[in-house]
């Protein structure tokens, strides 16, 4: 993919498959199973959540996080708690080693883990990257879901435990904010599960083209409310 990515998200969560949510305590009654009412209360679910744990797997065309293309993204890993956010994200250099990078948002500051030495540095100006926007509910993720157009309640699945799924286009702006930009400048077909009883979105797919190359992305939310602590990372000197 020959263009500089803001970063994934995750996510917008590596992606654990199918075994997405982990969220293990029983749920409350079910939402009517109609569309409108389960997105309705999906928004408002998703503009109040304070924290969550995002993972995120890339496959297909290459998505890069920096300007020289030489860092490809494959998936990520992180947290998301009141603005701030650290993740680990897998990424292949220059086509063939594949190596780690940790990222923390915090404060307005964003620190990157430097791919040769492994020590934290603050973010260079080569790089895109803020973990604290991918997850973004008050200004991403509620306002995707109240926007989504042509939707479809495909149904009940067992995906962490039963949940429904819904199937809608997600407009460019949106899907640009809880991709923190990896996804500009096109509406996205979208597959979300949610949570029966509050709409908690617990894991989406779509696919996305640039220059004719289709990328598929996976993003998997779990762990909402949990109490993370996100911690400045200790520099050198």
């Amino acid at each position: 993919m020959g263009r500089t990515g803001t970063w994934l998200c995750v996510l917008v969560c590596g992606i654990l498959g199918a075994a997405c949510s982990g969220d293990a305590e029983p749920e409350g009654d079910p939402l009517p199973a109609e569309a409108g009412t389960i997105l309705a209360a999906s928004s408002s679910a998703m503009r109040a959540v304070t924290s969550v744990r995002f993972d995120l797997k890339r496959s297909g065309a290459d998505v890069y996080i920096d300007q020289f293309e030489s860092l490809a993204l494959d998936k990520i890993k992180g947290r998301f708690s009141a603005g701030s956010a650290d993740a680990v994200l897998s990424v292949t250099v220059d086509g063939s080693l594949r190596t780690e990078l940790g990222a923390v948002a915090l404060g307005g500051q964003v620190w990157l883990s430097n791919p040769v030495t492994g020590k934290f540095e603050v973010l260079d100006t080569g790089y895109d990257i803020d973990p604290a926007t991918f997850f973004d509910p008050e200004h991403g993720w509620g306002p995707l879901m109240a926007t989504l157009t042509d939707v479809v309640l495909v149904g009940v699945e067992d995906r962490g435990g039963k949940r429904y799924h819904v199937r809608g286009v997600g407009p460019a702006e949106q899907m640009e904010i809880v991709t923190a930009g990896l996804v500009r400048d096109q509406d996205v077909a979208i597959d979300f599960w949610l949570k029966r009883d509050t709409g908690l979105v617990t894991a989406a797919e779509f696919s996305t083209v640039f220059e004719g190359k289709t990328t598929d992305w996976v993003i998997e939310l779990s762990d909402y409310g949990d109490n993370f602590e996100i911690k400045t990372p200790e520099l050198d000197g």
